[in-house]
């Protein structure tokens, strides 16, 4: 995934949480700089590419006409994001974008939107689920990537606590357990859908579009 993230290769809603985990994480850090360094070596030894007399014209024209999104999209104030607990903080990879309040989905449970500038139709919230309580059962149609700001919950596999980092596709099965003393806040993005395994959860998911 770092190798796809140094290359260019991720979509934007995995990029931004992929980005937010690095923030807390010097091992996945280093690793990103090594994978930098040998992409810029490997370009280094490329043969130099001829460009077209009007590509630098082209480029500045290119520039200051601006993205299809920025042209069509109307321009927006960020909205702050939701309050959160003392010692958890607001990523500083979502700078820039826009989230929700935080909405009621459950007894114990809250999710807030997250709107990114590049991708509108990327698929990131917040969820905030308090102490005790849990995620229906579940696997994925995509992949899901979870960040964890605040609190731990424990899934079957392994303990999730702050800066932790999970990865989840169809192969995995699992039900996040929120565990005892304080809400946990994760950060996600999910690419497909979660598919839950009960009729009422399914109806869940449908109604905050995961």
């Amino acid at each position: 995934m770092l190798l796809d993230l140094a290359a260019g290769r991720l979509t934007a809603g995995t990029r931004r949480v992929l980005h937010s985990h690095l923030e807390l994480c010097p091992q996945c850090r280093e690793q990103l700089r090594a994978l930098d360094a040998l992409g810029g070596l490997m370009l280094d030894e490329q043969e130099p590419a001829a460009l077209g007399e009007d590509a630098l014209a082209r480029t500045f024209a290119r520039i200051d006409a601006g993205s299809p999104a920025e042209r069509q999209a109307p321009v927006k104030k960020h909205s702050a994001p939701p309050p959160l607990p003392p010692g958890a903080r607001w990523p500083r990879a979502l700078a820039g974008c826009r989230a929700t309040p935080w909405r009621f989905i459950a007894p114990g449970m809250h999710w807030s939107r997250v709107s990114l500038p590049e991708d509108s139709a990327a698929n990131v919230f917040l969820l905030r689920i308090g102490a005790g309580k849990y995620l229906p059962s579940h696997t994925h149609s995509g992949l899901e990537l979870t960040q964890v700001l605040h609190g731990c919950f424990h899934d079957g596999r392994a303990l999730f606590g702050p800066g932790d980092f999970d990865a989840a596709d169809g192969e995995v099965h699992h039900q996040p357990v929120v565990q005892e003393g304080s809400a946990c806040i994760c950060l996600a993005s999910v690419e497909g859908r979660l598919q839950f395994d009960g009729f009422i959860a399914r109806l869940f998911g449908a109604m905050v579009g995961m």
